[in-house]
């Protein structure tokens, strides 16, 4: 409960300094929030402790990470590479989105690397029941697998 408690703190002082400087929040979400002049466009992202900036001007960019770092303890991670799951790679034709090391990290964690593919989808019609097969041995293992995939 400390830490939830802690992260909402830190998420309303952050939210306090964003509104002065200018920032106005998402309608839909309270971690979003956005700032535009005629000339700039500046989308911050917040999730628990990291902070995502997102802007097409870098120097309206730079001008925030020094109101942050004057105002907060930061530490600047420098251009994005992975971020809740999702690898990020930038070229001149955009930006790419994968998701391939938290797949692999989640096989990894379940023992499941080297497993072998099984045919999907199965039969038309196949009729499944509780004597088809062994029950998951880990229940709570089982539950997180599945949690891990609703992102």
């Amino acid at each position: 409960m400390h830490f939830y408690m802690a992260s909402l703190q830190w998420l309303a002082k952050l939210s306090h300094a964003l509104l002065d400087y200018g920032f106005i929040e998402g309608n839909y979400d309270c971690s979003l929030f956005i700032k535009k002049t005629t000339t700039s466009f500046i989308a911050l992202l917040v999730y628990v402790d990291d902070v995502l900036l997102a802007s097409d001007d870098l120097f309206e960019i730079q001008k925030l990470k020094t109101f942050l770092h004057d105002k907060f303890t930061i530490k600047n991670l420098g251009e994005l590479k992975y971020f809740l799951g999702l690898e990020v790679a930038r070229s001149k034709s955009g930006i790419s989105l994968c998701q391939r090391k938290y797949a692999l990290d989640i096989l990894q964690d379940m023992g499941l690397i080297g497993s072998n593919p099984a045919a999907f989808p199965k039969e038309f019609n196949l009729k499944l029941t509780a004597n088809d097969s062994n029950l998951y041995e880990n229940d709570s293992a089982y539950r997180r697998l599945v949690g891990r995939f609703y992102i």
